[in-house]
């Protein structure tokens, strides 16, 4: 490239040239959750005057708002519980399964004979903690948490469990936003955190075995001593374990470059609902011998089976990291922008992300020290495209060849490219700012949808146009891989906020053949909904699987498919 081809560029706009891990590291809180709870418990949750008395038949009626709907109370205890929903365009209702045995002293006295008084928890002030969703969204009243170290012992509780008929929920770091990874109503929660050990690694091969509970991070930093990479990047990496992004199917920053977990994860030990342990466990890439049953497990939610290890292909670490942020005039350029990277950065390309104005103006405002790269750019999106290759000077030439080609397209009326790696953390912290400034902004109603690319921003706009001024509507997410993160920011909860919402918001995306949920799972949350994206045929299907695989039905019940599916 010419120096006069080069002075398009900021003198600022120098390559970034460091390693993979470095950049990771330094990204600004990549390896936090944010727990602020502003907008979600702050003075949006009233009591409810409708009060049920709680028995074997007890009912949780949902409403919208963050309402606690329902306190139980007995003449023999007072539970003081309380259900929180952000779904639902109308009340709707969940009974509790009236076959689910209730706990009591003597299922306490056998779990603490195969787990050690230590890892039976029944301490109100941990309990707590496991009952709640991150987001404070969802909330059970679960009276005891189980602590196994192995497999053998997780087989032991969901045998017994499964004899007794009580109900369960399987549990990682609890870093979900649909609800599944909390109880319903008393579910024993089994957090497989303990079970977190690197069981295997292949130098050669680049593959991985390790327990469920091992924190993704931690994976993370394994493998950079090794030389190599988690093919899965989340905001959640510092809280969130493999077994519950396996049992998810996590999708990420970097689907784009490395796909999904039904690609990487080579095999999984799961425990059915009756104790049995399934066994495909296997670390090899081509294996054509009968049904491939890992992948019901993957995206299951955990509720045919507990994934106790998991074996996934990780990627040899690269050593030439790039990262540009880039302003376009409209969602067309957006659009073309991607299929110029595709088709022109290929093999190196690893993130490709965008934001719109909206989301940056809530991030400027609601972030300390957080700044627009770009001050002078009045533009509606944002970009961000990182590169990751094996050759500083070919990566380099290569992203800038394209970026001047772009900018005299008129794909990008701005730019610049990070030139050391605090730069680089500020561009990520914009990106993955967005939720935490969401949250300080007030209460937000959360989509995570799929559409065809040219689809995405269509529904933001009719959204926008939908809501008119009782609500901030913002789009941001993974346009290399049509992901939608379709964010509705109002002062607070209303019910009628939701009513415009939905069900607009899943007629849409079913009009257009997109998918409800995207990364993030159908839980509790949509359950009811997954006919907007599956066809009946599908659904009765999987409702077939699931009472073949756990006939009781308590593995954890009440999430991913309708409760209408199962006959009480």
């Amino acid at each position: 490239m010419s120096s006069a081809m080069v002075k398009k560029w900021r003198s600022s706009r120098q390559v970034l040239r460091f390693g993979w891990q470095s950049l990771l590291d330094l990204r600004s809180d990549r390896g936090s959750i944010f727990r602020a709870t502003s907008g979600f418990m702050n003075g949006c949750v009233e009591k409810s005057k409708l009060h049920e008395r709680f028995n074997e038949n007890q009912n949780i009626r949902f409403y919208s708002c963050f309402r606690p709907v329902t306190e139980y109370r007995s003449s023999q205890r007072s539970l003081g519980i309380r259900q929180y929903k952000l779904f639902g365009s109308s009340a709707s209702k969940i009974q509790r399964n009236p076959t689910f045995s209730s706990l009591d002293s003597d299922d306490v006295s056998y779990f603490k004979e195969i787990l050690g008084e230590k890892n039976v928890i029944q301490d109100e002030e941990r309990l707590e903690t496991a009952n709640t969703d991150w987001m404070h969204k969802y909330k059970g009243f679960s009276k005891l948490m189980l602590l196994p170290r192995s497999t053998e012992e997780v087989s032991r509780i969901l045998q017994f469990c499964n004899g007794r008929r009580l109900a369960v929920v399987p549990q990682g770091g609890n870093t979900g936003l649909v609800g599944g990874s909390v109880p319903v109503f008393d579910e024993v929660i089994i957090n497989v955190s303990l079970m977190n050990k690197v069981l295997s690694f292949d130098e050669v091969s680049g593959i991985l075995v390790c327990e469920a509970g091992c924190i993704l991070e931690n994976l993370v930093s394994f493998l950079d001593t090794k030389g190599f990479v988690m093919p899965l990047d989340l905001g959640a990496k510092g809280s969130c374990q493999i077994g519950g992004n396996v049992s998810t199917n996590a999708g990420g920053l970097r689907l784009i470059r490395y796909g999904s977990l039904h690609g990487t994860v080579l095999g999984l030990e799961a425990v059915l609902a009756d104790g049995k342990v399934l066994d495909m466990l296997g670390t090899l890439r081509k294996d054509n011998t009968g049904y491939d049953l890992k992948h019901l497990f993957i995206g299951s939610e955990g509720s045919l089976g507990v994934v106790t290890k998991v074996s996934i292909l990780t990627p040899p670490k690269m050593s030439s990291v790039n990262l540009a942020f880039l302003a376009c005039q409209d969602y067309l350029s957006c659009q073309k922008l991607l299929v110029e990277a595709k088709r022109n950065l290929g093999e190196i390309l690893s993130a490709f992300e965008f934001l719109d104005d909206k989301s940056m103006e809530l991030v400027v405002k609601h972030l300390d020290g957080v700044r627009n790269p770009l001050p002078s750019s009045s533009e509606k999106f944002y970009i961000l495209i990182e590169t990751t290759g094996s050759d500083d000077n070919y990566d380099r030439e290569k992203l800038e060849a394209f970026l001047l080609r772009s900018l005299e397209k008129g794909l990008v009326s701005d730019g610049v490219i990070a030139q050391d790696i605090n730069q680089a953390s500020s561009f990520w912290r914009i990106r993955e700012g967005i939720t935490e400034a969401l949250q300080k902004a007030g209460a937000v109603y959360k989509y995570d949808l799929s559409l065809p690319v040219e689809q995405i921003y269509n529904l933001v706009e009719d959204m926008r146009a939908r809501m008119g001024d009782v609500a901030n509507v913002v789009g941001y997410g993974h346009l290399g891989d049509g992901n939608l993160h379709l964010n509705i920011s109002a002062r607070k909860y209303d019910d009628e906020i939701v009513s415009l919402i939905e069900p607009y918001v899943y007629e849409w995306t079913a009009k257009h053949r997109g998918s409800i949920s995207a990364e993030h799972g159908l839980g509790l949350m949509k359950a009811k909904e997954i006919f907007y994206s599956k066809s009946p045929e599908s659904v009765g299907l999987m409702a077939s699987i699931k009472k073949m695989m756990d006939p009781k039905g308590i593995l954890n019940p009440y999430k991913v498919l309708p409760q209408s599916l199962f006959s009480l």
